[in-house]
């Protein structure tokens, strides 16, 4: 059996909750219809206020903070196929809230390992991401990354940007987290077009370039070591690269 759902947070916890109580035993799970089917039995994850609330509800009242904390961080995770370990995860929880301290188990392991990686890219953002100054003052930093780490990002310069309005945009995911005054949220942006950059932003970005080609020292250029520590995914926005 494949189940369906429709990739929201809220259509997983309904998915858990049939899986559970109506005895679905899935073979995958898949946000969308795959293009290659052979005889398999399809079941689509209606999403239903009722039925997420109570698997919320029962979460939060039999897993601990570190648990459930590894469950949001997992479901960032995009652009991976995560779906049945955590769910395997869940029902792991529910038996046993010991058992999701166990590393031997396939999927604690599979989900802890997932979670390092993802904390890696968030690492590497705070360093790579670069904020161009728009024409009304406000900085703005767009980036296409592995997994959905806007949440992280923000958390991180809200602490460093405190009096500071910026927009930190996921271009491919349509996602912006936008700070104007005391007033924050993340929003999906449906449509975009280049903003207006302010007369300095130009200045700015030749200080990048000239900063980095004063450092480079031309005898000990290392390209592929180079691409090791600042891999390609990352320098599309990235001002010393362009």
């Amino acid at each position: 059996m494949i189940l369906i759902y429709d990739n929201s947070f809220e259509g997983f916890l309904s998915l858990v909750y049939d899986v559970f109580y109506q005895k679905l035993k899935p073979l995958k799970i898949h946000k969308e219809l795959p293009n290659e089917m052979l005889f398999e039995e399809i079941h689509f994850i209606k999403t239903n206020e009722e039925k997420y609330t109570k698997v919320l509800k029962a979460i939060k009242s039999n897993f601990s903070k570190q648990s459930i904390e590894k469950i949001l961080n997992i479901f960032i995770c995009d652009s991976k196929n995560f779906e049945m370990h955590l769910l395997e995860y869940i029902i792991l929880g529910f038996k046993s809230k010991e058992e999701l301290l166990n590393i031997n188990n396939s999927c604690v392991f599979y989900l802890t390992s997932l979670e390092k990686e993802l904390f890696k890219n968030v690492h590497k953002m705070y360093a790579f991401i670069r904020f161009e100054e728009l024409e009304d003052g406000s900085l703005y930093g767009k980036l296409e990354c592995k997994f959905n780490v806007v949440f992280f990002l923000a958390k991180h310069f809200l602490k460093r940007f405190n009096n500071q309005n910026f927009i930190i945009h996921d271009i491919n995911r349509k996602l912006a987290f936008i700070k104007v005054d005391n007033n924050s949220s993340i929003q999906k942006v449906a449509d975009f077009e280049d903003p207006n950059y302010s007369e300095n932003e130009e200045k700015f970005q030749k200080l990048w370039k000239s900063f980095f080609k004063g450092v480079t020292i031309k005898e000990r250029i290392n390209l592929k070591l180079q691409q090791n520590q600042v891999p390609l995914i990352y320098r599309t926005y990235m001002s010393e690269f362009n």
